[in-house]
């Protein structure tokens, strides 16, 4: 029961890092010490799984994916997704510098917690870090798209959720800004449970998980520390779109200079970002990025102690 609680709060926790855009689930899972138990249950949704369910061997079926453990890290994605996104929006529009403060640090330590699980950093590895990191950091000055709600985009969206659970580093939220959709889904569809969004976004994040997990799979097995050298990089480089102290910078129109409204909704373009004054605010921030880290470093502790009780 104690695995089974902690299982669910990892899921929520992943569910709720999908929620904010510039964080990325699959970063949660990597310093939760999910990950490959993860990748390797998604990837075991195969052929000998379908066999295995048509067959009504359902107790042979649970065992080939790993179902207990999904069933409860899902429970707590989906728990977390549904009612974090409303608070999340809440948050964002009050007190934005304080929650990006508190995943700053939440991310910034995941950086030397996923380095870590590099055996050997040699200078191809860390060209790869580099890589990795000059890729996220390009994102941040990608220009959004329009919002679209045509079943098709929806799927790609989908797509590119799963992808952030799957990809340490790769924020699906932000993405999903980026292609214009992040409004519709996470804070109006998954809130409220519009089917007609959801359907065509979850169909998407099946096919990518059965695509993607493979992927990893097969590259953490046969190119463990150049795929995780690459991740650390991707997460690295994330920090740059989760800094604190940004301005949005809205959509305008070229000829007037005034803002483009998507049904009286201004649309984020990028972002400016820029030091902060020392005052108050700042020292809270400080603070809340470092209990960021001292989260972290507990969940560590935490997973530490029931291996051993294991």
């Amino acid at each position: 029961m104690k695995n089974n609680i902690l299982l669910f709060l990892k899921g929520a926790a992943i569910g709720a890092a999908n929620v904010i855009p510039g964080v990325s689930g699959g970063t949660i899972a990597f310093i939760t010490g999910i990950y490959e138990k993860l990748i390797n249950s998604l990837k075991s949704f195969d052929l000998t799984a379908v066999k295995l369910l048509l067959s009504f061997k359902i107790k042979d079926f649970a065992a080939h994916i790993n179902l207990p453990f999904l069933v409860v890290l899902f429970l707590g994605v989906g728990i977390s997704l549904v009612t974090l996104g409303k608070l999340a929006d809440y948050l964002f529009e009050r007190y934005d510098v304080l929650v990006w403060s508190f995943f700053f640090g939440l991310i910034a330590i995941s950086v030397y917690q996923v380095s870590r699980e590099v055996k050997q950093w040699s200078a191809a590895n860390i060209l790869l870090f580099i890589i990795g990191a000059a890729i996220a950091v390009a994102l941040a000055y990608i220009k959004p798209a329009s919002e679209n709600s045509s079943f098709f985009y929806l799927f790609i969206c989908g797509i590119v959720a799963m992808a952030s659970m799957i990809l340490p580093g790769l924020s699906g939220s932000f993405v999903l800004i980026l292609m214009g959709n992040y409004q519709l889904i996470m804070l109006k569809a998954a809130p409220s449970l519009e089917f007609g969004i959801l359907i065509p976004v979850v169909i998407g994040a099946v096919v990518g998980f059965l695509i993607l997990s493979r992927g990893i799979s097969y590259l953490l097995k046969n190119f463990h520390d150049q795929t995780i050298s690459v991740l650390a990089g991707f997460i690295l480089g994330s920090l740059m779109i989760i800094w604190p102290w940004k301005q949005e910078v809205f959509l305008t129109d070229p000829a007037t200079g005034a803002e483009i409204l998507k049904k009286g909704e201004k649309i984020v373009q990028g972002y400016e970002w820029f030091f902060p004054e020392v005052n108050g605010e700042f020292f809270i921030a400080i603070s809340l990025m470092v209990l960021g880290v001292l989260i972290v470093l507990g969940i560590e502790l935490m997973a530490g102690k029931l291996q051993k009780e294991q």
